[in-house]
């Protein structure tokens, strides 16, 4: 939180130098200085430091909204949560982002079993 609290002030620090410049209909928290979106690419150079300093393999960004969605159900985080959390507007396209693993698959079947024998 104390990240975001110190990147948020820096960019309204950049809101008051772009004055009229500044678009606010996107309401971004991480934008160009004149606070309209970032670029496809460019954040790419900072998401391949990320992955090598946490020791994973190669991926894409985009793989990495699936593994946040995945990871957020493993968490507990109830699907319209994580639909919330990765913008979705159905929950749909939400299904498509989160896969079940096999402890989540196996911890289902066992729970069942103990609901049905118990």
């Amino acid at each position: 939180m104390r990240e975001l609290r110190h990147h948020w002030h820096s960019q309204q620090r950049e809101k008051a130098r772009a004055g009229p410049v500044w678009d606010d209909r996107w309401d971004l928290v991480f934008c160009r200085p004149d606070g309209g979106p970032l670029g496809k690419r460019a954040d790419w150079a900072d998401w391949k430091t990320v992955l090598r300093a946490a020791g994973v393999r190669d991926v894409r960004v985009h793989d990495g909204r699936h593994t946040a969605g995945t990871l957020l159900v493993q968490l507990g985080i109830d699907p319209k949560t994580v639909q919330q959390i990765l913008g979705h507007s159905q929950m749909s396209q939400t299904a498509r982002y989160i896969h079940a693993s096999d402890a989540l698959t196996r911890g289902a079947v066992d729970r069942m079993g103990e609901a049905l024998w118990s």
